[in-house]
C-alpha cells in the first residue's frame, strides 16, 4: 500500500531474524504480524501476533527465513522502521526503532507519530 519500489517497508536485524525464525518454527505459524492500535499514554501502541494464514492485504517482509507481515492500516506508521531483537540482564523482547515516532512515553511501550499528512508527504503519497 505505502510501498516505494525496491525499498523494504521494514528491516529485520539479524537478531531478531533469528528469534522470528525460532518461534516461527516453534509455533508452526507463517510468520509474525505487527501493527498499531490505539492506546498508552502516548496515544498509539505496537502490536504483535504469530499467525497462521497470510493476509492479501499484509506487506510481507522475509529475511533470512524470519517473515514479517504489516497490517494495512500500520503500513504507514512502520515504514522504514527497523525490527531489532535485545537481550539484557532484566528483560528481553523486540524493539522498533521507528523514523516515525515523535515521541515515547518513559517505559517505552506507547508512541506518538508524526502527524498524518506529514507521512503521506514523507512517503510521496
Amino acid at each position: 500500500m505505502f510501498s516505494i519500489p525496491g525499498k523494504q517497508a521494514v528491516s529485520i536485524s539479524s537478531a531478531a531474524a533469528v528469534q522470528i525464525r525460532k518461534l516461527m518454527e516453534r509455533d508452526g505459524s507463517e510468520g509474525l504480524r505487527i501493527g498499531v492500535k490505539k492506546g498508552g499514554c502516548a496515544g498509539m501502541e505496537y502490536t504483535m501476533e504469530y499467525v497462521d494464514a497470510i493476509d492479501p492485504n499484509d506487506e510481507v517482509v522475509e529475511q533470512d527465513g524470519a517473515r514479517v507481515m504489516i497490517a494495512p492500516m500500520a503500513q504507514m506508521f512502520l515504514f522504514g522502521t527497523q525490527i531489532d531483537y535485545e537481550t539484557s540482564l532484566l528483560e528481553s523482547g523486540f524493539k522498533f526503532k521507528n523514523p516515525n515516532v515523535v515521541d515515547a512515553c518513559g517505559c517505552g511501550e506507547s508512541i506518538k507519530f508524526k502527524d498524518l499528512d506529514e507521512l503521506k508527504a514523507e512517503q510521496g503519497n
